[in-house]
């Protein structure tokens, strides 16, 4: 059985696997953009640690199981899904390719999974739901001021949501301060954006990069401000850095699950006892165990290494979800062996969008999807949902 889809997109060699698609976003995307999609803070230790993790564990073989076939299908928020991948939620996503969030939602809907559209998306809350036909998740940031429940821009932005079709929401919950994001305030995508002569050059010589970035000018978090362009990237950032809040509370989050009345999951869960409180006192529906890529605490956790004790402590009345360095298949068969109910992926579908918009979304995922199958038939195991811890060790 081929793992494979071999595409040519816009690149002189076939891409058959996620690095492909890694390597070839690399050329496709001025520096500055580049260290914003596949960066992380400091020193990225953590961003090594979420791939580092995966190659602790090995897949235990089983031969002669007689399995003609395999199922990959998944079940989340009660909802039949194609594959147990579902697309993480991207700030900006226009910047990879003007074709953003909306190309991913609809390369999504295509493979049969599902889009968690970011609050900091260069297309619209109403866009997204107006150009998609399937039920597709929203993700909150918990910005801003709420002295009184339901007069704040969280409580305005889950109604855009609510109003607009999105049934499941996910709130993300790491993120009290930015991240130390090292490598992008060397190339000028800081807080805000600077562009110098050389950065204008480096754009320059991607004329297909620069042609989309200035005709459909996404380059805005479209669901904060209508403005576009240069400026509105500025008042993207400058809002976005108001409206952080230290001071972010269980209260808070507890509250909005209370306005909130689909599945619900909570975002940035390391530690089991704060999926206990999730799930418990939140009433949280599901948790993501996730350190935001390595992108906000350097030297976190690894997402699997803190996912078999997450699992273990809610796993049996909630779903979780592992969010961070899953690059191939065999990655996301051990994260539902360890617990996972299914993963995200952030950086590798960003990747297939740099490469060639909502096609290139569509083939990693493709990928993904027969990555998952074939180390299935290899492993003896018939469908996903058979796996558990007999199936790793270290």
């Amino acid at each position: 059985m081929s793992p494979a889809f071999q595409y040519r997109l816009r690149t002189r060699q076939p891409l058959v696997c996620v690095e492909d698609y890694r390597q070839a976003a690399l050329r496709a995307l001025p520096k500055m953009v580049w260290a914003y999609l596949d960066g992380g803070a400091e020193d990225e230790r953590t961003v090594r640690a979420n791939r580092d993790a995966f190659s602790k564990w090995a897949l235990r073989q089983r031969v002669l199981a007689g399995n003609a076939g395999v199922d990959a299908s998944a079940t989340l928020n009660g909802e039949r899904l194609a594959m147990p991948v579902v697309l993480a939620p991207t700030g900006l996503a226009g910047l990879a390719h003007w074709s953003g969030e909306l190309g991913a939602a609809r390369a999504a809907e295509r493979a049969g999974t599902r889009l968690i559209l970011s609050t900091a998306s260069s297309y619209s809350i109403e866009e997204v739901a107006a150009g998609t036909e399937a039920d597709h998740w929203f993700q909150l940031y918990p910005w801003g001021d709420r002295v009184v429940p339901g007069s704040s821009f969280m409580d305005s932005m889950l109604d855009r949501a609510r109003d607009a079709g999105y049934r499941t929401a996910v709130v993300t919950v790491d993120v009290p301060a930015q991240g130390n994001r090292i490598g992008e305030r060397r190339t000028g995508m800081g807080h805000p954006p600077i562009l110098t002569p050389r950065r204008i050059a480096d754009a320059a010589i991607r004329p297909r990069w620069w042609y989309g970035l200035l005709r459909y000018r996404r380059m805005t978090m479209r669901s904060i401000t209508d403005t576009r362009g240069a400026a509105g990237a500025v008042e993207s950032v400058a809002l976005h850095s108001r409206q952080i809040r230290p001071d972010i509370s269980w209260r808070d989050v507890a509250s909005l699950r209370d306005s909130w009345d689909g599945p619900f999951l909570v975002k940035g869960i390391l530690d089991p006892a704060d999926a206990v409180r999730a799930v418990d006192e939140v009433g949280a529906t599901g948790v993501v165990v996730s350190n935001h890529g390595g992108r906000q605490l350097n030297a976190a956790t690894a997402s699997l290494d803190a996912l078999p004790a997450i699992a273990d402590a809610v796993g049996d009345r909630a779903t979780v979800l592992l969010d961070g360095g899953i690059r191939c298949g065999t990655d996301v068969v051990t994260a539902l062996a360890l617990g996972a109910d299914a993963v995200m992926i952030g950086r590798p579908f960003l990747y297939g969008l740099a490469v060639a918009g909502s096609a290139g979304v569509g083939a990693v995922l493709d990928i993904l999807g027969a990555e998952i199958r074939q180390t299935l038939l290899l492993m003896g195991v018939a469908t996903v949902r058979d796996l558990n811890r007999d199936h790793v060790f270290l």
